[in-house]
C-alpha cells in the first residue's frame, strides 16, 4: 500500500499536488454556491449582475475540475489548471475589493478580496516554478 501511494504522489510531483488541492476547494466552493449560496451577498453584487450565483457555482466547479485534471499532466503542459484558478478567483477578489472601496457596500469585503486574491495568485507563482528533478537512488557500493 505504501509503495502505491509513494509512486502516485512521486507521478503528481509538487505541481500537481498544488493543483489537487486549488481543484478541490474550488469544487468544494462551487458546490456550496449552488446547495447552499453565501448568506451574504453584499460583496457579490456586481458579479451578480453579470449571472446568478449557481451559474457562478459551475464556473467555479469547471475551474476546480479543469485543476484535478491538469494536476496529472507533466509540466508545461498542466497550466491550464493553473490560469483556471487564478480566472475564478480574479473576479470575486476584485468584486469584494470593489465593494469595499468605493462601493462601500461590504465593510468587509477587503479581508474577502485579500483570500481570494492570494488563492489565485499562488497559481501565478506556482505557474513559473519548475518541478524538482526525482531524487535517484543510489545503490551502495561494495569495498
Amino acid at each position: 500500500m505504501r509503495a502505491a501511494v509513494r509512486r502516485l504522489t512521486r507521478r503528481l510531483g509538487r505541481r500537481g499536488a498544488l493543483l489537487t488541492c486549488k481543484g478541490i476547494v474550488a469544487t468544494g466552493y462551487g458546490s456550496g454556491q449552488i446547495v447552499q449560496p453565501t448568506g451574504d451577498q453584499d460583496g457579490l453584487v456586481l458579479l451578480l449582475k453579470v449571472m446568478p450565483l449557481d451559474r457562478w457555482g459551475w464556473v467555479w466547479i469547471t475551474a476546480g475540475v479543469l485543476a484535478l485534471a491538469c494536476a496529472w499532466l507533466r509540466q508545461p503542459h498542466d497550466w491550464p489548471g493553473f490560469l483556471g484558478i487564478w480566472l475564478i478567483a480574479t473576479p470575486w477578489a476584485m468584486a469584494y475589493l470593489l465593494s469595499w472601496w468605493p462601493l462601500g457596500e461590504s465593510p468587509l469585503g477587503w479581508v474577502v478580496a485579500l483570500i481570494f486574491g492570494a488563492f489565485g495568485a499562488v497559481c501565478l507563482v506556482a505557474i513559473g516554478w519548475d518541478e524538482p528533478p526525482r531524487a535517484r537512488t543510489e545503490v551502495p557500493r561494495e569495498t
